[in-house]
């Protein structure tokens, strides 16, 4: 009986992409997870011999020995090993630390790459492994020393100084002080008066009916106009009144509107909160199981999107012809350029992956729509339609200005009307200000006609301070100042939320009063870390070192000599500061004493002031007006494990009911069902039936703060 043939181990880092890959390459193959990293720096130890020239002392991860024993006996059985982490330096990392775990040379071809799950990618990945890039994982190396050292030297004198449970981090200190210092300037804000002066007046459209036109004041006495007050106001108005109006100048004229790139992971993160009202985590959650792999039935598992940690918005020829192709099939040719679209990406963009696209054109999202979550369906969507709307011709739009003059007073109309959808057949882009102008038919309007306004309106306004930013706004200013990479943009938010430093209302983020006293500790002793320039100038160096143009040690021995010396007159000069807990309204349940608000890992909670005496400790409670839909009893905003907020009755687990959206106390109209409250697209709030047959909806009234 002939022996069995030893079959190619593949090590992935999920176990969701290792079953994906195991389907595609059948019975020679044998794919196994590692779940992440299988070796890091200690927690308990600081990890990093400044004093040796920054040697770094890796050890396996706790609860990591059971899969790494796992992969060991797979290896040993293989007759080959390929290190199919994901492709981008933090991959490259665990495939090194995999490498010389295993035993395995990694000078020879033992790594491959693939940026999309799919049959056709990984087969071609197989067929041209590579050695480890050391470039790669040193530029690695050399952010996690940077990372390690801040963190665990700073950490710890905000502990004595300050208090216990706090950290600081190369990013996570940028962004909290970005946070911190959008606030001031809303404080430091002084608003100014103006009024706007708008004239209505009729016309006829192209089809002979009679619209009503408004035109806005815009200069006086041939200056430009700003109105301060309302008396002002009230003369430039009482003057239009009195003046008799012809048009002056009239011009008509086409623009055009371009698609935009597809998504990077920045972008795709800014998009679903503004569409989908996601979180930069929940954004990432939902993309990378469509990255990892998606059911289909009878097409199989496959992944229906490429590699999700991008900052690129260069795309494969082959996936351009798809795209093309499918433009000319399902919209006609009047639709596709006769050259593809071209983007060109930010300056310090690293390019390395390609932008976040559909990986099969035929994959549809309605054809797939039976196999994914909501969440799933809708992310997918948005990536699907940005990709193929990116490869479409512009939309084309008529315009039309006229300068409407009398009395010394000009007053100025413009309209614009869509004559060629373009992209915008597939995809509309939103933006951090919707303020795009109706799609309306225009007036046809004459040189020298007569104007007779109908109404004359002055609406007064006051300069608005800078909006506060919001988890999209975030992401966006991080990458434009090139702060973190794209993989760094929804932990880093995450980090400065759960540590208390910054607080998420409503969408928008807010400091704390401790973020702001770490903050303003932090510039005064660790300006450098906190400097948005510095920090991208650290970013710039580590891709110097992917791109083998600088050693990874430099980077340390450059930076680590001041920031002793930082560290140091820290320690001499700051003072304790007591941060008095917050004083609650609710007695201990063991001793009496008022219990006082403590931040944990999971947020807020309520703790006997006595500790160690008392160690009673219980959640916060935060009960909604609506009653349970199941019982009638009172219901309680919850956080998960993983910190997302849900609602659940008072009596459980005697009454099971509970909803990731909120209850209202009305019911719904059609059916009867208890209804759920919302926010929508452009921030409006949304009472929606919570029965899925029905999904009786109405928008109830608009955020006062809108998205920004």
């Amino acid at each position: 009986m002939a022996a069995t043939q030893a079959k190619k181990l593949v090590i992935v880092e999920s176990p969701a992409k290792a079953k994906t890959i195991e389907k595609f390459l059948g019975k020679g193959y044998k794919v196994e997870a590692s779940q992440g990293h299988v070796r890091d720096l200690p927690k308990s130890q600081l990890g990093v011999d400044a004093d040796n020239d920054f040697e770094m002392k890796y050890i396996t991860i706790r609860g990591r020995g059971d899969i790494l024993a796992r992969i060991k006996k797979e290896a040993k059985a293989a007759s080959r090993v390929y290190l199919a982490t994901d492709p981008d330096r933090e991959g490259e990392a665990i495939s090194w630390h995999l490498a010389n775990t295993l035993g395995i040379d990694t000078e020879k071809p033992c790594r491959i790459e693939f940026h999309e799950i799919t049959k056709k990618a990984v087969k071609e990945a197989l067929e041209h492994p590579r050695p480890i890039d050391m470039d790669r994982v040193d530029a690695q190396q050399a952010r996690r020393a940077l990372d390690r050292l801040v963190g665990y030297k700073i950490s710890p004198l905000l502990w004595a100084k300050v208090k216990k449970g706090l950290s600081a981090g190369r990013v996570q200190s940028v962004a909290t002080r970005m946070v911190v210092e959008r606030e001031q300037e809303i404080d430091a804000f002084i608003p100014e008066e103006f009024w706007d002066i708008t004239a209505s007046f009729t016309a006829p459209n192209s089809k002979g009916k009679k619209m009503t036109c408004q035109a806005k004041l815009a200069s006086i006495d041939d200056q430009r106009v700003t109105i301060r007050n309302a008396e002002e106001a009230e003369a430039a108005k009482q003057r239009i009144l009195k003046s008799g109006f012809a048009i002056q100048t009239l011009k008509t004229g086409e623009k055009l509107k371009r698609p935009q790139p597809p998504f990077t992971t920045s972008s795709l993160q800014q998009e679903a909160s503004r569409k989908l009202n996601f979180s930069t985590a929940k954004t990432m959650q939902v993309v990378q199981q469509l990255y990892e792999g998606i059911d289909l039935g009878k097409a199989g598992t496959v992944g229906l999107v490429t590699y999700i940690r991008t900052d690129s918005v260069r795309v494969a020829d082959e996936a351009v012809q798809s795209a093309r192709g499918f433009i000319a099939e399902q919209y006609g040719s009047d639709y596709c350029p006769a050259e593809p679209n071209q983007y060109k990406g930010r300056k310090n963009a690293q390019d390395a992956h390609e932008a976040i696209r559909p990986t099969y054109m035929e994959h549809t999202p309605d054809s797939v729509k039976a196999h994914l979550t909501r969440e799933q369906h809708n992310l997918y969507r948005l990536i699907y339609n940005r990709f193929l709307a990116s490869q479409m011709k512009p939309a084309v739009f008529q315009t039309l200005s006229a300068d409407i003059t009398g009395g010394g007073c000009t007053l100025r109309y413009y309209g614009e009307h869509m004559t060629f959808a373009g992209y915008r057949a597939v995809y509309v882009e939103s933006t951090d200000d919707e303020q795009e102008l109706p799609e309306s038919v225009l007036p046809v309007l004459g040189n020298k006609d007569k104007v007779s306004f109908t109404n004359v309106e002055a609406e007064q306004h006051f300069t608005q301070p800078p909006a506060r930013y919001t988890e999209a706004s975030l992401v966006k200013a991080l990458e434009e100042k090139g702060i973190g990479r794209p993989s760094t943009y929804a932990p880093t938010i995450t980090t400065i939320i759960s540590r208390g430093y910054v607080t998420r209302e409503k969408k928008r983020l807010y400091p704390t009063e401790l973020g702001c006293m770490i903050t303003s500790m932090m510039m005064e002793y660790f300006g450098p870390i906190v400097d948005t320039e510095f920090t991208a100038s650290l970013e710039d160096k580590l891709d110097m070192v992917e791109e083998g143009e600088t050693y990874w040690r430099e980077i340390l021995r450059e930076f680590y000599p001041d920031f002793k010396e930082m560290l140091g007159v820290a320690e001499e000069q700051i003072e304790k500061v007591e941060v008095k807990d917050e004083v609650s309204d609710v007695p201990c349940d063991k001793c009496g004493a008022l219990m006082v608000y403590k931040m944990g890992r999971f947020g807020k909670f309520l703790a006997c002031p006595n500790f160690p005496e008392c160690r009673n400790a219980k959640p916060i409670l935060h009960y909604i007006d609506a009653p349970c839909p199941k019982c009638g009893a009172r219901l309680m905003e919850k956080t998960s494990k993983k910190n997302r907020k849900f609602y659940g009755c008072e009596k459980y687990p005697d009454c099971d009911f509970v909803s990731w959206e909120m209850p209202i106390t009305d019911r719904c109209p059609k059916c009867g069902s208890y209804m759920v409250q919302k926010y929508g697209k452009r921030g409006e709030i949304i009472h929606l039936c919570a029965n899925e047959t029905c999904r009786y909806k109405t928008a109830v009234e608009a955020k006062e703060d809108e998205e920004a």
